[in-house]
């Protein structure tokens, strides 16, 4: 189901907009897009040269947010490509008064015409559609064709955290990480019934779990 357009969208953006970084390549074939690379400035942009952690696919930014206050030394980077969700993340973060978070309304396919090599010291998967269909596994976010753009934005020893509710996808994410060289460490069948500390529960993670699913989670490095 499609969602419905929000009301005064185009005016709540303006009125965030010092939330969003400016994204121009979306016009292009993304495969084309590295032609025009727009590199960012974070140490302009932050005014520090403090870590940054990368959130794609942020909905409507609660851990991203969360993350924020928690990490005041880290500078936060969260994607979403749908104007009518990210502005609901953005206004979160203008409300609570945010210093260390931006926001890009972009796909993932874009990142490199942005991001310079080695700059992301931390990627956070949570909840990425699972696209189940077969036919439709180059969309997951941890195919191959992404696990290369995240490798080349990734400095040393930068992590990629996961979560989803989806066991069928963890499994496709697992198979997928192990094929391109990734090493994977503290795998969670069930997140919340195990001692991890320090979990920042999402919009879906709450829902999923009060319906008494297990959530999965793992870690990835190069």
């Amino acid at each position: 189901m499609r969602m419905r357009r929000k009301k005064n969208l185009e005016t709540r953006l303006d009125d965030c907009s010092n939330y969003l970084l400016e994204c121009t390549n979306e016009d292009l074939n993304h495969e084309n897009a590295e032609k025009e690379i727009k590199l960012f400035n974070f140490e302009e942009i932050f005014g520090n040269t403090n870590k940054i952690m990368l959130e794609i696919g942020c909905g409507k930014g609660t851990f991203a947010c969360t993350y924020a206050k928690q990490h005041p030394d880290v500078n936060v980077i969260a994607v979403e490509k749908a104007a009518n969700v990210i502005v609901t993340a953005c206004e979160k973060a203008a409300e609570e008064k945010l210093k260390n978070i931006k926001f890009m309304k972009c796909s993932a396919e874009y990142l490199p015409s942005y991001f310079p090599k080695g700059s992301v010291s931390e990627i956070n998967l949570n909840f990425s559609c699972p696209f189940p269909k077969a036919k439709y596994a180059k969309h997951r976010l941890t195919h191959t064709r992404f696990l290369a753009i995240y490798e080349r934005l990734m400095s040393d020893e930068a992590v990629i955290y996961q979560k989803t509710d989806n066991m069928h996808f963890f499994e496709f994410s697992i198979e997928s990480f192990s094929q391109f060289g990734f090493k994977l460490c503290n795998v969670s069948l069930d997140l919340h019934n195990s001692d991890f500390e320090g979990n920042i529960v999402t919009e879906y993670e709450k829902r999923f779990s009060d319906m008494g699913m297990p959530i999965y989670r793992l870690e990835a490095k190069k």
